[in-house]
């Protein structure tokens, strides 16, 4: 069916692209294309002598660096394909209404990626503002989720609904609010560079546990006005306002995880399904495997690929979540 394969083909393109943009993130290569769409005012990373001795000229303070064009490049054509897909789907689900195809879902689809496009302009405008780079991760989790839940529903479809004692709700909603207060400070954590402020573990540093001197506010200080700073790249925080960042970063690991870990074991105890059972280990499990690799960045000074591996984890953390929430709003509620 054409629908469905639209579907996977969305949700495997995403699989791609958020783990890639955290890449390109972690490689310094978000203002790789100073400016947007293009690249150097081409469609790709000018290569041709005059084109990139012309590229130098417009944007002196960013000479071609061919390695990280293609990077941020390579991101932006996999979002492109991806709006096109879900354009797509649109049109299939349109279609298809009247037969029970879903079409709301993909519209919301299509308004979210035209946002992401829009935070993914600004991001490269506004010289990778940390609260544009996180609203541009979090819209990309959102993104993710959104496609996922396509794709739960097309496979869940037809299939008898779980029974779901009313009780778990409320904690599917708390778990995945916990989830996305989390998220937001790995990627606040990440854009003001602050994942290695605290360079010791369980420590802070200094052989402290926590700063020695917090500066809470301006570590959480959402908005800096537009021109404050020629670029946020590399971080434009001092070191003890990072080392807040990151403590609070680590906390919030220590408490969202609990809960998590808390409910994972509920879900599995009292849920009277094998499926419930798979999804509260599959909570336990991910938690667990996203603190192993948080502890493991710091420990080993943030290797790439175990940078881009927690950021891949959060996001299957998040589908195992919107899992758990799918059944538990959309199965057979018992008292």
């Amino acid at each position: 069916m054409l629908f469905s394969r639209l579907s996977l083909v969305a949700l495997l393109l995403c699989l791609v692209l958020i783990p890639l943009g955290a890449y390109v993130r972690l490689n310094d290569a978000g203002l790789g294309c100073p400016d947007w769409p293009g690249c150097y005012g081409h469609i790709g990373v000018p290569t041709a002598d005059h084109h990139v001795e012309a590229a130098n000229e417009a944007y002196p303070d960013r000479p071609v660096e061919a390695h990280k064009g293609w990077k941020e490049m390579i991101h932006r054509y996999i979002a492109t394909v991806l709006g096109l897909v879900i354009i797509g789907l649109l049109i299939v689900g349109w279609r298809g209404r009247k037969s029970g195809l879903p079409w709301k879902l993909p519209a919301l689809m299509l308004v979210w990626v035209i946002l992401q496009g829009a935070l993914g302009a600004f991001t490269v405008t506004w010289k990778v503002m940390p609260l544009i780079v996180t609203a541009h991760l979090l819209g990309g989790m959102v993104m993710f989720a959104l496609t996922w839940l396509l794709w739960i529903r097309q496979r869940e479809q037809g299939k008898p609904r779980l029974p779901v004692p009313k009780a778990f709700r409320p904690l599917a909603g708390l778990a995945l609010a916990a989830l996305a207060v989390q998220i937001f400070l790995g990627g606040w954590t990440s854009t003001n560079y602050a994942a290695l402020a605290c360079p010791e573990f369980p420590l802070c540093a200094n052989g402290a546990l926590w700063p020695q001197q917090p500066n809470y506010t301006e570590a959480f200080r959402l908005w800096h006005p537009q021109g404050q700073y020629q670029s946020y790249e590399y971080g434009v925080l001092d070191q003890p306002t990072r080392q807040t960042i990151h403590a609070v970063h680590r906390l919030g690991a220590v408490i969202v995880g609990s809960v998590l870990i808390v409910l994972g074991f509920v879900f599995a105890a009292r849920g009277a399904n094998r499926r419930w059972k798979g999804l509260g280990y599959s909570l336990v499990g991910m938690v667990g495997l996203q603190i192993v690799l948080g502890i493991s960045a710091v420990h080993f000074g943030l290797p790439l690929w175990v940078a881009t591996a927690h950021n891949a984890g959060a996001m299957l953390l998040l589908m195992v979540v919107v899992s758990i929430n799918f059944h538990a709003w959309h199965g057979a509620a018992r008292a």
